[in-house]
């Protein structure tokens, strides 16, 4: 096992009010493969907006002013992340969904 150290000790991250959060299995069972840079930061953005159920309200106009886009970019992420199952979407609620389990023996399909 290899020791890890702080590069930077004075500034280790605490968890602050309002915090959100990535369920590592976003990485793990390969969903970030299955979207966009767009889409995922996009996903950043919602995670970072979504109150402890995973909603948020904020608007298109918003969104877009945050990540310098336009509408059309914007609704192609968006629709990258409905397809990846990660988000659900109706105007002007998302919602950032819970990962599914994966059935036994999925990943390994997956993977191949």
């Amino acid at each position: 096992m290899v020791d890890k150290m702080p590069l930077v000790s004075h500034r280790l991250r605490r968890i602050p009010n309002g915090f959100g959060w990535v369920d590592h299995r976003v990485l793990r069972e390969g969903h970030i493969r299955k979207c966009s840079s767009d889409s995922l930061a996009l996903y950043l953005v919602l995670l970072c907006a979504a109150d402890g159920e995973g909603l948020s309200y904020y608007g298109d106009g918003l969104v877009c002013s945050l990540l310098g886009w336009s509408r059309g970019r914007l609704e192609s992420a968006r629709e990258g992340l409905t397809n990846a199952d990660l988000i659900a979407w109706e105007a002007p609620l998302y919602q950032v969904l819970e990962i599914e389990q994966e059935k036994k023996g999925e990943r390994d399909e997956n993977d191949q």
